[in-house]
């Protein structure tokens, strides 16, 4: 299930995992469950693949408004990691 971001479209199985993620419940453990059930993977191979596909241009044109959110809360992730990470080094 390798991804390339020259892909034109997305895949079946792509689609799929965007429309769930557009649908899915909100609690975690109950979203954990439905990843297993409706799509038959773990949840760590779940995030991983959205992980890919949130990058990919056929993904933004399918679902732009889920992939600009999701986007945004990675970049908003990785800000709050680095700042933690930076704040920990000035304290030791």
């Amino acid at each position: 299930m390798p991804y390339s971001l020259g892909m034109p479209e997305l895949d079946d199985f792509d689609a799929r995992l965007l429309d769930f993620e557009a649908t899915s419940p909100r609690s975690l453990g109950a979203k954990e469950e439905a990843i297993r059930r409706e799509l038959g993977i773990s949840p760590i191979r779940y995030y991983q693949r959205l992980n890919l596909l949130i990058d990919a241009p056929a993904a933004m044109a399918a679902h732009p408004g889920l992939v600009a959110r999701l986007r945004r809360i990675r970049e908003q992730r990785a800000e709050e990691r680095a700042h933690g990470q930076h704040q920990g080094r000035q304290e030791e």
